[in-house]
């Protein structure tokens, strides 16, 4: 898990009890809570990107990449370097037939498939293909996942307004002369206001960013294991390969700064 990603979503929620706790106490916190409120904001929301939806399946992603938030990326670039320059030296001194039974030991599902590729013959340019082919259905799945979160963030804050409009009619037409009820009627028209920030800003937008950020990172090491696949098969020496990766690396800062 992700500590400082599930640190940060926690503390979010404790500010917001802090902000209702100063400002009544905590035993205001039912204040805040209602039903019907929630089922608008909420419900509209996750409607209306139900409907923006290529399929179920697509929206029913979005929602299990929640927990992918928290989670740390299996493999870190330097680990798939060191891994994929060992595969190097081992094909470059016992040849590329060694590598089937060292490929038990890889535990990465896309260098060890890359690896399998080459000992088996595989053309280069096919093994390229069929690597590269793999990197972009897996970006297109992550971008969905992304979009549905980011989606959500948009919609949420606009169902929350739209609850508070139905609030305020529903309070105009049966408040007569009781000025009494304007104060609490107001109050309950706007939680839902509240809700949908609260829905935007501690939840969907926290969660797309933080998904856009661990794709970048799957994205990097696809791209060197495709470099380093590549490269073994060519029978490069690990030095070379080692700065075709520096490179690779030194690309994705420049990029990085720049934005």
């Amino acid at each position: 898990m992700n500590i400082a990603a599930l640190s940060g979503f926690l503390l979010c929620f404790l500010a917001i009890l802090f902000g209702i706790a100063s400002n009544g106490g905590i035993g205001t916190i039912m204040n805040f809570v209602h039903i019907p409120s929630l089922l608008v904001t909420l419900g509209g929301s996750l409607f209306a990107v139900l409907t923006m939806a290529d399929s179920f399946n697509d929206y029913l992603s979005g929602f299990k990449s929640f927990v992918n938030a928290f989670k740390l990326p299996n493999t870190k670039p330097e680990d798939i370097t060191i891994k994929i320059l060992e595969m190097s030296d081992i094909a470059r001194k016992e040849g590329l037939l060694s590598l089937e039974e060292k490929s038990e030991t890889i535990e990465n599902p896309f260098l060890n498939k890359g690896i399998r590729l080459i000992v088996d013959g595989t053309d280069p340019d096919l093994v390229k293909d069929i690597l590269e082919n793999e990197l972009f259905h897996k970006n297109e799945r992550n971008l969905k996942n992304i979009r549905f979160w980011n989606d959500f963030a948009s919609c949420a804050p606009a169902w929350g307004m739209v609850g508070t409009l139905l609030g305020l009619i529903n309070m105009m037409k049966s408040m007569g002369n009781n000025m009494n009820a304007i104060g609490p009627n107001m109050s309950l028209a706007l939680i839902t206001t509240l809700y949908g920030s609260v829905i935007a800003n501690w939840i969907c937008t926290p969660i797309a960013r933080k998904l856009e950020k661990n794709s970048e990172q799957e994205t990097l090491i696809m791209e060197l294991t495709i470099e380093g696949v590549l490269s073994i098969q060519s029978g490069e020496n690990s030095r070379i390969i080692k700065e075709k990766i520096k490179s690779i690396l030194e690309m994705k800062e420049e990029k990085e700064d720049d934005s």
